[in-house]
């Protein structure tokens, strides 16, 4: 019995096989699979459908090579030549041409970065435009701040550049940069937006940029791109090209660029008043603000910015700023971290009221103040600490304004009761001093292991050392601590 359903079993199982392959086989004929052969146009059929002009590829093309001819006219190589310990070094870089008629100072001007011409002569500064002539400036104007110059030229046909709203641009639209790479002149490179607001870049230890606001390409800047443009697609500069980041000194993908609303303001400040007038509010700012610290005054996140120091008699006073606090927004504008907050408050015009959102003690407080002028309150003495009646605060050598320290003022300033010396209220930007890194609002203890506490005894000091190296020991408000330091000027 069994042996016989095996049997029908393997019969059945045929007949299914049969049948299935039967209605594969005719399906077969017209569902088959068959290898198609290339079709190869000639050349002539070829070259005829590349010729083609509606293919957006083309069209996007011929766009930036239009944009290219629009605005390389406007762009300039510059060579600098200074003599610095009986060498001679030469530097280039790039700019570009602009006109204003809206300032004080009007008529074409050539804008650049400040680390192209710094420290040297105007006679010595060569300009070289487009169709090979070469100009000097007649004026220049700087900025340390932002890293900007703007050069006065005159000559007849000068092509003018137009600015664009940097404001509006987006990760991802793309940009040209243009300018003189490696000393070759009339380079355009192509890329995108790939980042903005890059800030708390290191830019080197001779770097004095307040402003970090970047935006960062990766269109290829190199070495002598600096100064140069950087333009949209409809021929618009939205940037000044100024720093790469880079291992080996060349493009790695990763450039910057200021924006064009930071390079106007800029330019149009120095054009209208000979400086950039920044706002002010009168706060030491932690540098070092990590999640440590913001666990510590209650916060779930660093976020803002973080008060060390409220200086007395400045605006953030008069509304009652305290150490401790947390600005968290500018006019509604939440602030992201330190150099934000500095951005936010120093571009607005001076005399604005200002409102803030401040972090304390688990709660949100408002507060609302005028900014004031940032170098007028740094070269008043009555701006930045209590005043003694009768008494200003002297100006001694070495480009210094120094005020003896007593209890009251080192307690407001942190340093707590107790501190004696000379507190720094200014420090000129030429001092040696500045260079060997003396700090506003430190407190100079010592020179050369003697004790001062008065500017006579500064002086003093100053005349047993001429000649020899100066050795100051300060005090110094680091992340909300008082710390020590050296600062050594050689002779």
């Amino acid at each position: 019995m069994k042996r016989s359903t095996c049997i029908i079993a393997s019969i059945g199982c045929l007949l299914s096989g049969i049948i299935v392959g039967a209605s594969f086989n005719g399906w077969a004929p017209s569902n088959s699979l068959q290898a198609k052969s290339p079709i190869y146009l000639t050349a002539d059929e070829t070259y005829a459908k590349l010729s083609q002009t509606d293919s957006p590829i083309l069209q996007g093309s011929e766009r930036i090579a239009e944009v290219s001819r629009l605005t390389m006219p406007s762009v300039v190589h510059i060579q600098c030549v200074r003599h610095v310990s009986g060498r001679t070094v030469e530097e280039t870089g790039s700019g570009v041409i602009i006109r204003n008629d809206t300032t004080k100072a009007r008529g074409t001007f050539v804008v650049t970065n400040l680390h192209v011409i710094r420290g040297t002569p105007r006679n010595e500064i060569h300009i070289r435009l487009f169709d090979g002539r070469e100009l000097q400036p007649l004026q220049v104007w700087s900025d340390e701040r932002s890293d900007i110059a703007v050069m006065k030229v005159e000559a007849d046909n000068l092509q003018t550049a137009r600015w664009g709203n940097s404001e509006v641009l987006d990760i991802g639209h793309m940009v040209l940069a243009l300018g003189s790479p490696f000393g070759l002149s009339q380079s355009v490179t192509f890329g995108i937006v790939s980042a903005k607001s890059r800030r708390s870049l290191n830019l080197g230890k001779e770097s004095r940029i307040l402003n970090q606001n970047f935006l960062q390409t990766d269109a290829a800047i190199n070495p002598g791109n600096s100064g140069g443009p950087l333009v949209n697609l409809r021929g618009e500069i939205v940037g000044i090209n100024t720093a790469i980041a880079s291992s080996s000194g060349g493009n790695e993908g990763i450039g910057f660029s200021i924006p064009s609303s930071l390079v106007r303001r800029v330019v149009t400040h120095l054009l209208e008043y000979g400086q950039v007038r920044r706002a002010y509010i009168g706060v030491r700012l932690n540098e070092d603000f990590d999640i440590d610290v913001a666990r510590k005054l209650k916060l779930d996140r660093v976020r803002g910015a973080h008060v060390l120091i409220v200086y007395p008699n400045t605006p953030a006073s008069d509304a009652n700023l305290q150490r401790e606090d947390v600005i968290l927004s500018v006019d509604d504008v939440d602030v992201h971290d330190l150099n934000h907050l500095i951005n936010l408050i120093s571009l607005k015009e001076i005399g604005t009221s200002v409102n803030l959102v401040v972090f304390r003690e688990g709660k949100r407080v408002r507060a609302e103040l005028k900014v004031i002028d940032l170098d007028r309150s740094h070269r008043s003495a009555e701006m930045s600490t209590p005043v003694i009646p009768g008494q200003e605060a002297p100006k001694v050598d070495l480009g210094l304004s120094l005020q003896p320290l007593d209890d009251s003022l080192a307690d407001q300033l942190g340093y707590g009761t107790g501190t004696a010396g000379l507190l720094v209220l200014n420090v000129d930007a030429d001092s040696p001093l500045a260079a060997a890194d003396l700090q506003l609002y430190d407190v100079i203890e010592e020179v050369s292991r003697k004790s001062v506490d008065s500017v006579d005894a500064f002086q003093t000091a100053l005349q047993t050392s001429e000649s020899k190296p100066l050795l100051l020991k300060v005090r110094r408000q680091t992340n909300g601590k008082s710390t020590s330091h050296l600062v050594l000027m050689n002779p």
